[in-house]
């Protein structure tokens, strides 16, 4: 698949003048909630109604969804209103329900993005289709994964496709539900800057107050869009509950949130941004240079282990270092996750060098 100014067809024939907006709740929950729901989100900023059918929960015994039942009030919340309707399919049975019932977009969530085999199963079920197909990035950090399922749309003749930043998994406690791993969506916009890019901060927050940030963040970014859940009374969710807003909120957030140009033509501005750049240049290639002499001294301490017999991983020192670079990092401004990520990094590194320096 290369890049093609047609990606974003799809999104530039809506003519908006802000950021596409996906909003409506987590799950449909009754016919009732559907509508009023859709009614209240109407004249707001959004352009298309989401709700989910079918819910994968993590473990059985949750409220996985109301089946193809909802689906019917979709098609009545886009009759009454003139939204656009979407819904997470996971299987082709899913796909043929969701055509019959006329959604308009199908979202493939970060359970399905995981297996190539029901991918391709719903690609073929989707093949040629002029709906529009958007795939959320798999639950583990793959960019190859996540581009890996676009593909086997596209090569399915699917040629109205984006992608929603859902966040990723992590085992270590952060401040998110899903870790949002910025860099890898931002790897994603580099190579497919024409693939629309949409975020939901809903289920990287885990909870209503972050959203707004993650929101602009995603903004500063160059993001084409938000899918945010939206539900008339959150707290009484069938399903999460503490990450939705109210349509009320969606309309202020929307009034607040900053869209930033993407340049300044300004001879000022560009100026001190050649000179700020130049700055992290220098900065970089330091960085790289202080690592370099790092691990020529992990090399030394490797061939000092290796002279005594004595096993590379030292667990006590590694948990020493790390718990003083947490402290140094918070006191120069560097938040414990920043310092977890780069020193877990650097320390599989020298062990990389230590294992190449003993095994010679």
């Amino acid at each position: 698949m290369e890049n093609k100014k047609e990606l974003g067809t799809w999104l530039d024939n809506f003519g908006l003048d802000h950021p596409l907006v996906i909003a409506g709740p987590c799950s449909a929950e009754t016919e009732e909630q559907v509508l009023k729901i859709a009614h209240q989100l109407k004249d707001t900023d959004a352009t298309v109604l989401r709700a989910g059918i079918w819910k994968p929960r993590t473990r059985p015994g949750n409220f996985e969804g109301v089946g193809a039942l909802g689906l019917k009030w979709l098609q009545k919340a886009k009759e009454e209103t003139g939204m656009l309707t979407t819904t997470e399919v996971a299987n082709p049975n899913h796909v043929d329900l969701a055509l019959k019932h006329d959604i308009d977009i199908l979202w493939i969530g970060a359970r399905t993005t995981v297996s190539p085999f029901i991918i391709q199963e719903i690609a073929d079920a989707l093949k040629g289709t002029e709906k529009v197909v958007l795939v959320k990035n798999p639950v583990n950090p793959d960019l190859s994964l996540w581009l890996g399922a676009v593909e086997r749309f596209y090569t399915s003749d699917i040629k109205n496709l984006g992608v929603i930043h859902r966040g990723f998994s992590t085992y270590e406690k952060t401040t998110y539900r899903n870790n949002p791993e910025w860099q890898i969506p931002i790897d994603l916009q580099t190579r497919f800057p024409d693939l629309p890019l949409i975020l939901d901060p809903s289920h990287i927050a885990g909870n209503r107050t972050s959203i707004f940030d993650l929101c602009q963040t995603a903004l500063d970014l160059n993001y084409d869009g938000l899918m945010v859940e939206t539900h008339h009374d959150p707290d009484n969710a069938w399903s999460d509950a503490a990450q939705q807003i109210t349509p009320a909120t969606l309309v202020q957030m929307m009034k607040d949130l900053k869209i930033r140009k993407e340049i300044s033509e300004s001879e000022e501005f560009q100026t001190k941004l050649l000179s700020l750049r130049a700055m992290i240049d220098i900065a970089d290639t330091q960085l790289l240079d202080v690592l370099s002499r790092r691990m020529k001294v992990a090399d030394e301490i490797g061939k000092a282990k290796k002279s005594q017999n004595v096993a590379i991983l030292q667990n006590q020192r590694w948990t020493e270092i790390l718990e003083k670079m947490i402290k140094e990092g918070e006191q120069n401004g560097l938040s414990e996750e920043f310092i977890l990520k780069i020193f877990k990094a650097i320390h599989q590194e020298s062990i990389n060098h230590q294992k190449k320096v003993i095994s010679e």
